[in-house]
């Protein structure tokens, strides 16, 4: 049970289907770090959009299947939607303050390595997206992407993303 692994293969997904938000976020990785070198830690607090896109794939794909306020059309309008502009200016944090959005729990009983896991998921998804262009095998569209869900402990993807990567930063 990989959490950090199942929410970085979401993300992607996500990005792969939406290649608009691909772009937006390439463009402020390009900005944020520059094209000669590559994402680190401390890049991170900078990545704004970066932050957006990983509390939408985390609103659209919670990890943990705890409750189900990240669909509620009275919170979240158009929720069936990846739009990571709806947290663009916004306070709501994936610590699960607002209860709207809670993929690791909320107070006592939230994920202890909630820090770590984020961190992780946030550099890899930074990382591949700065050094890669991605595309779908055998001219696959990514309307044809599926994005059915397999539940268990962990909500992962029902088959694993298969994507093929291109090299895109300078030499």
């Amino acid at each position: 049970m990989d959490t950090s692994s199942t929410a970085i293969e979401w993300t992607l997904s996500e990005l792969i289907r939406h290649p608009q938000v691909t772009k937006k976020l390439q463009k402020e990785l390009e900005s944020a770090v520059g094209s000669a070198h590559t994402v680190e830690e401390h890049h991170l607090n900078n990545l704004h959009y970066l932050d957006a896109v990983i509390k939408e794939a985390q609103r659209l794909h919670p990890v943990a299947p705890l409750l189900i306020p990240h669909e509620d059309p009275d919170v979240w309008p158009d929720p069936e939607t990846f739009s990571p502009e709806r947290f663009i200016g916004s306070e709501i944090d994936l610590r699960g303050h607002d209860f709207q959005l809670l993929p690791f729990g909320s107070g006592r009983r939230s994920c202890p390595g909630l820090q770590l896991g984020l961190t992780v998921v946030k550099l890899i998804v930074a990382q591949l997206m700065h050094c890669f262009d991605w595309e779908l095998p055998n001219g696959m569209s990514t309307c044809d992407l599926d994005m059915s869900e397999h539940f268990g402990l962990v909500t992962a993807r029902e088959k694993h993303l298969m994507a093929i990567p291109t090299y895109r930063l300078r030499e």
